[in-house]
């Protein structure tokens, strides 16, 4: 965008203010994904309203109709996870948004898109529970749900926003993982960074890389759309394209017809298990905070990364050593990048709202080289920096900040 440009946008009305095409707008988290799916090429949403979602949904219902897409509210959560799934594989970029109670419902319908390999996005506001819970306040609970949710093994992509410009952003990429792996991907936000209001940065949309699902090189007459031939993430063809095509929640084969032959449910699901796995380079999105030199790693997640990051400068600022990895990508979790982290310090705190779910993976991980200690909040209060660094001082007891692990002679102190 020129000078001229940006300053024609700055003085324009209030609907140009509105705008995707803006530079920079100042709007909450759920206005910033529902604009980050317009931009990653959404055409059709389903959904039903529910605290602290919901202006996902509204902002959608005016907006998406403008750009040739669909919106439809359905009866209930259940119809709108199907719906999505029905509208993905009619060629659409689809996507639904929730909250807890609303994403139980659809857990079963998410099991269904990992079977057809619909490429999908779900959104998650979460807020407090279970069962109602606490509707307009924030936790960080639904963080296994996303990975376990449905029965049988499956893989899922579930990606986690601790700001709003991170809310516009990863909404991009989480249609494109959709897109590329051909599966459902999660999006977890959370009541603080769905009704938070902050300034982000919207590039031009022609200059964003949006990815499309792999299409056949074969005439119709030879399509399989579950063909493995060509790879762990096989070609897809939109229903009424003139290729055939046959969909069953049942184990099926390359053909997509139902099957108990052990050696095709054997490949299929071990194929599904491949093609999303914690070995894939642009699936082990993790940051790196200050961590060159750190005796303390934070490890978080979502808006306990922002604390997590103050919480590293606060502590820093009094001596102490501490850096910050920030999961992006929660599941597949990103193993191999946190056992480096973990060989290079100390200790490794794992601040969460919720009782302490993601710290059993994060020891998984560490594989013993540094003691893991687990910070939980469920009052739905975020946490402050200060708590935090508190946590840290009383770790390293007053010692000096050495970097890396603790001699042998301290390991069972």
């Amino acid at each position: 965008m020129t000078t001229a440009q940006r300053k024609s946008a700055d003085q324009g009305s209030g609907a140009d203010q509105a705008s995707i095409d803006r530079t920079a707008i100042f709007v909450q988290g759920n206005e910033a994904c529902a604009r980050g799916a317009l931009a990653a090429g959404l055409r059709f949403f389903a959904g039903y309203p529910i605290t602290p979602s919901t202006e996902i949904a509204e902002l959608l219902s005016e907006e998406l109709p403008k750009s040739g897409g669909r919106f439809i509210q359905m009866e209930d959560e259940i119809a709108s996870m199907a719906a999505i799934i029905g509208a993905s594989m009619a060629g659409a970029k689809s996507m639904t948004a929730t909250s807890g109670p609303g994403f139980s419902l659809m857990v079963e319908n998410i099991g269904l898109a990992a079977m057809l390999e619909t490429p999908c996005v779900i959104v998650n506001v979460q807020r407090g529970g279970p069962s109602t819970g606490l509707p307009t306040k924030t936790h960080q609970a639904d963080v296994m749900q996303a990975r376990w949710g449905s029965h049988g093994d499956y893989p899922i992509i579930v990606l986690t926003a601790a700001s709003v410009q991170e809310a516009f952003d990863l909404t991009i990429k989480a249609f494109n993982l959709a897109e590329k792996y051909r599966t459902p991907v999660v999006l977890l936000l959370e009541e603080a960074t769905g009704h938070m209001r902050e300034k982000i940065v919207i590039p031009p949309l022609d200059a964003l890389e949006l990815l499309e699902r792999p299409a056949p090189s074969v005439p119709a007459e030879e399509y399989l759309p579950y063909d493995d031939r060509f790879g762990d993430v096989p070609p897809f063809v939109a229903y009424g394209k003139g290729y055939r095509y046959h969909a069953t929640g049942l184990t099926h084969d390359r053909a997509g017809f139902p099957t108990e032959r052990f050696d095709e449910i054997d490949a299929l699901l071990r194929r599904h298990g491949r093609k999303i796995n914690e070995e894939i380079a642009e699936l082990r999105h993790v940051e790196h905070y200050r961590m060159d030199d750190a005796e303390v790693a934070l490890v978080a997640f979502g808006s306990s990364a922002r604390a997590a990051k103050g919480a590293v400068d606060l502590g820093r600022a009094e001596g102490l050593r501490l850096g910050m990895v920030k999961l992006v990508i929660l599941w597949p979790f990103p193993t191999a990048p946190m056992r480096e982290a973990a060989a290079h310090v100390k200790h490794i705190i794992v601040p969460e709202l919720n009782m302490g779910q993601m710290v059993r993976e994060v020891e998984r991980a560490a594989s013993g080289h540094a003691r893991v200690h687990s910070m939980t909040k469920v009052t739905s209060e975020l946490w402050a920096p200060h708590e935090i660094v508190e946590k840290a001082r009383e770790l390293l007891g007053g010692a000096s900040c050495r970097a890396g692990r603790p001699r042998p002679a301290e390991e069972g102190a």
